[in-house]
């Protein structure tokens, strides 16, 4: 292979090449960086590097292959569009693309450019150090499955419970506290804490998103990011305010490789 694509970002690197003209994808921890080099100089020592990402210089300061550096946000919104175009979800109208990384970005995609308009610091990071300390996991994998065995509303204060036996003025399920019962109800366990952790998470980025798209006036968000890879629970936290907000979501195959994708393609 003559290029090869590589996004290093804060947490994990992903990697994006193709071969008999299929595209395929892997991923290492910042921790595995040496095992990553080792597999570069193995697969294709000769190709070119199209690297991006916050931490590109891990891998730029090789001297032993050719390398590209490129721009993160436009790599990023070359290769959602070009997932977009390849799982047949191509849009002509403008739309959001929220990245949900170790931290979270939201940009503006129109036809022929984009910006960036809002972010926060609530993501794969927040997962995985909340996580840790509440459940003493490690890996994004067990604290995933114990979200999916627990049931948020064990951990957090939702309207309903506030108003009740009474009918409340607003949606009922909508939360009022994250974590509003996780000091007094004993019950809750670990994995109902994890699924709160979840719900907070999905949360605070479809309540940034919505107001996004209510001043543009758009209805379609694109939800990309290593943070939704194998992620159900947080997949269906934000898809689950469609009956509040008027967006449609979308999530694509390959969306945590979507910087390395669009590295590969410059």
């Amino acid at each position: 292979m003559e290029r090869i694509g590589i996004d290093a970002g804060g947490t994990l690197i992903k990697i994006a090449y193709e071969e008999r003209e299929n595209l395929h994808v892997k991923t290492y921890s910042i921790q595995e960086k040496n095992e990553l080099l080792q597999w570069l100089q193995f697969i294709s020592p000769n190709a070119t590097l199209h690297v991006t990402g916050g931490k590109r210089n891990l891998i730029s300061n090789q001297p032993s292959q050719n390398i590209r550096l490129l721009d993160e946000f436009q790599s990023i919104l070359e290769g959602t569009r070009y997932l977009l175009n390849l799982e047949k979800q191509q849009r002509k109208k403008d739309y959001l693309v929220v990245n949900i990384g170790t931290g979270t970005s939201i940009f503006h995609v129109t036809q022929h450019k984009f910006e960036r308009l809002a972010g926060s610091g609530v993501a794969g990071g927040t997962l995985m150090g909340l996580g840790s300390l509440i459940t003493g996991k490690s890996t994004f994998q067990e604290l995933i499955t114990l979200a999916e065995e627990g049931n948020h509303e064990n951990s957090d204060l939702l309207v309903r419970d506030i108003y009740a036996p009474n009918k409340p003025p607003i949606f009922g399920d909508l939360t009022a506290a994250n974590f509003g019962k996780a000091n007094n109800n004993t019950t809750a366990t670990k994995a109902d804490h994890m699924a709160a952790l979840i719900q907070l998470i999905g949360e605070i980025t479809i309540s940034l998103t919505s107001q996004v798209a209510f001043q543009k006036n758009i209805d379609t968000i694109v939800f990309i990011g290593s943070t939704l890879n194998g992620n159900a629970p947080l997949k269906n936290v934000l898809s689950s305010f469609q009956d509040k907000l008027s967006y449609e979501p979308v999530f694509l195959d390959k969306g945590a490789y979507t910087g390395a994708i669009g590295a590969l393609l410059a």
